[in-house]
């Protein structure tokens, strides 16, 4: 009876909330807004989506794109999806048409949930393409025909049977941003998203008596795969609001007694700037994590002096990890600042030189992983996929440095990456636009310190011969063809840009000239 015994041991993504609502049927599990659902009102809710999507042709095995800011509705629908074998493809609803349009066409979507908001620009990136279109957080039928509400797709189902699905099937397909001009899409099963949640458990100190307040956007892999996923795990409470503004997230976490927050150094620096800060009741808080960059040491003196009561964490890792990698714990703060800790628990992290050969304590090489967590690889792309796993090992990509005390210290990306306020973006993308404007004969994109966005992406620009351009109309037309936060903040004028003798550009010497102005410059 190998299909019974399939079925047995079935542990996806909907088994997570479905044996949680078992388990604690009557615990709060969700808040949004007015609404207060237990688990077990948000397993009903859940696989009445699901069965109402399959009962309109919504069949196993498809792709179906969400663009939306966080809701009840997107939470509900992850787990949705996974309980009749959907693989979901969560995309930044930054994106203009054309970076989405690409993202469906690359995973081949058959279906778009989008929020109201993103109605227009979903649009136009379908196109007259066959796709089917839900509009999600709608009370009322949409204006356009063409979108079907999400809420008149739910169904009222007594003994719901999810879809058969193997732990090593397609959960997701998560799309970021790398060094080429197009987006990867990174394939992550049942399995890797588990196993990465039972290690941000373990070592973030999770517990199903946290309230977890989610800001951060769900179609990041950390807010989704770091927090609402391992939460929902373990039967925890959820609080979910539409973005990270001290306005919104500070009552909250003093009304609903919200025991962990999780966000970039960028958003907790907003925090404490905010004229609620002083005001707010923030004594539940006893957990805080942050990643994609190192919180400078006077904000974490600061954010210990003026919240007492929370211990702090730092994660690092990236998509194609699930995304976590290494964790620097709360008692390592300060002893270890700026380093990204230890490899999590079920992850093996090792500093390798580029033919593989591992290097001793205190050399820089490449961050290298061996971890149940790890992509099954890039969609539809293997020669990506077999450069990432070159000798047995993920390669990060970026460029670390490791302790006496096997402590991980990031130092540089060995992919051109900026990473913006927790969004990454790819130089070489940010270039090519700007290489569409007639007046850039050379342009050359890094990110540079900055005090809010921790790295802000900047342009260095050679313009052609006899030709002129501002910073301004240069920014203005960036602007046009890309989502704002790949918008250079800052653009610079050079007459050449410093190059290595095979013609490589030396960005590293262009973070010095930022910093140190030359005559060279206009």
């Amino acid at each position: 009876m190998p299909e019974v015994a399939d079925f047995i041991h079935q542990q996806t993504l909907y088994q997570l909330l479905h044996r949680s609502a078992v388990r604690d049927p009557g615990k709060l599990a969700v808040i949004a807004g007015d609404t207060r659902w237990t688990y077990q009102r948000w397993a009903e809710q859940v696989e009445g989506m699901a069965e109402g999507l399959r009962e309109r042709g919504v069949t196993s095995g498809e792709r179906a794109a969400i663009v939306s800011r966080n809701s009840l509705d997107y939470a509900s629908l992850i787990f949705a999806l996974a309980a009749i074998n959907v693989v979901a493809v969560p995309v930044n609803f930054m994106l203009t048409a054309e970076e989405m349009r690409y993202i469906f066409s690359h995973a081949g979507v058959s279906s778009v949930f989008a929020g109201r908001e993103f109605l227009g620009v979903v649009d136009d990136a379908v196109g007259s393409t066959p796709v089917a279109r839900y509009v999600m957080d709608d009370t009322g039928q949409p204006a356009d025909n063409r979108w079907q509400p999400l809420s008149a797709v739910v169904r009222s189902v007594k003994d719901f049977q999810p879809s058969l699905v193997d732990s090593q099937a397609l959960a997701q397909i998560l799309y970021t941003s790398g060094t080429e001009s197009r987006p990867k899409g990174v394939m992550l099963t049942h399995a890797n998203l588990i196993s990465e949640y039972v290690s941000t458990i373990i070592d973030g100190g999770f517990t199903a008596d946290d309230v977890v307040l989610h800001a951060l956007p769900f179609y990041h892999s950390a807010q989704q795969h770091v927090f609402l996923g391992p939460y929902t795990y373990l039967g925890a409470t959820h609080v979910i609001v539409d973005q990270p503004r001290p306005d919104i997230v500070l009552p909250l976490i003093a009304r609903e007694r919200v025991t962990e927050f999780f966000a970039p150094p960028t958003v907790w620096i907003n925090l404490l700037r905010s004229p609620l800060f002083d005001h707010t009741d923030l004594s539940t808080l006893t957990k805080g994590h942050y990643g994609a960059a190192i919180m400078p040491r006077e904000v974490l003196v600061e954010l210990a002096r003026r919240l007492p009561h929370t211990r702090f964490w730092n994660f690092y890792g990236q998509t194609e990890v699930a995304p976590l990698a290494t964790v620097l714990k709360p008692e390592d703060q300060l002893r270890k600042l700026g380093s990204a800790g230890k490899p999590a628990l079920n992850v093996e992290t090792r500093i390798l030189d580029e033919d593989g050969r591992a290097v001793p304590p205190g050399v820089v090489g490449e961050i290298c992983h061996r971890t149940p967590h790890a992509m099954q690889g890039y969609y539809r792309d293997p020669e990506k996929t077999a450069e990432a796993f070159q000798f047995g090992w993920f390669h990060s990509g970026d460029l670390g440095v490791m302790d006496t005390d096997g402590y991980l210290t990031v130092v540089d990306r060995k992919k051109d990456m900026i990473k913006t306020g927790g969004e990454n973006v790819s130089s070489r993308e940010v270039e090519e636009v700007m290489y569409q404007h007639p007046a850039v004969s050379e342009v050359a994109v890094i990110g540079i310190p900055d005090a809010y966005w921790i790295e802000a992406v900047a342009a260095v620009v050679v313009t052609r011969p006899g030709m002129t351009v501002t910073d301004d109309e240069l920014i203005r037309f960036c602007r046009d063809r890309l989502a704002g936060y790949k918008v250079p903040k800052q653009v610079r004028f050079m007459t050449a840009l410093p190059k290595n003798p095979s013609g490589k550009i030396l960005k590293r010497e262009l973070r010095q000239v930022w910093d140190h102005p030359t005559a060279d410059e206009a």
